[in-house]
C-alpha cells in the first residue's frame, strides 16, 4: 500500500532564510516592500537566479508570495531549492 505525504513549509524565521540564502550563494535577503507583477507586498526578499521579482516571505503568516508567471519569469526548481535549504536549516537547529 503506498502512502501520500504532503508537507507545507510556512517561511517565518528571519535566520534561517538569511541562512538559506548563504547556502545557496544568494544576495542576502531583504526586509520591506516590494512590486510584484501585480501590486506591491511588504515582507522579507530573496531574489532567486534570473528571477524577474523577488520571493518575499510574509512573516506573519509563514506564506511565500510570488509571481514567476508560470515558469517565464523565474524557474519553480529555484524556489523549491530555496524552500528545501530553509527547511533544512529549521529541521537542524530546531
Amino acid at each position: 500500500m503506498s502512502h501520500v505525504v504532503q508537507i507545507q513549509t510556512q517561511v517565518r524565521d528571519e535566520a534561517a532564510i538569511a541562512a538559506a540564502c548563504r547556502r545557496l550563494k544568494l544576495a542576502a535577503p531583504v526586509r520591506g516592500t516590494f512590486p510584484l507583477f501585480s501590486g506591491q507586498v511588504s515582507g522579507v526578499a530573496v531574489q532567486l537566479p534570473e528571477w524577474r521579482y523577488p520571493i518575499v516571505c510574509d512573516m506573519a503568516n509563514g506564506s511565500v508570495q510570488f509571481d514567476n508567471f508560470g515558469g517565464y519569469w523565474g524557474k519553480s526548481q529555484e524556489l523549491n531549492r530555496f524552500l528545501q535549504a530553509y527547511a533544512v536549516w529549521q529541521m537542524f537547529t530546531a
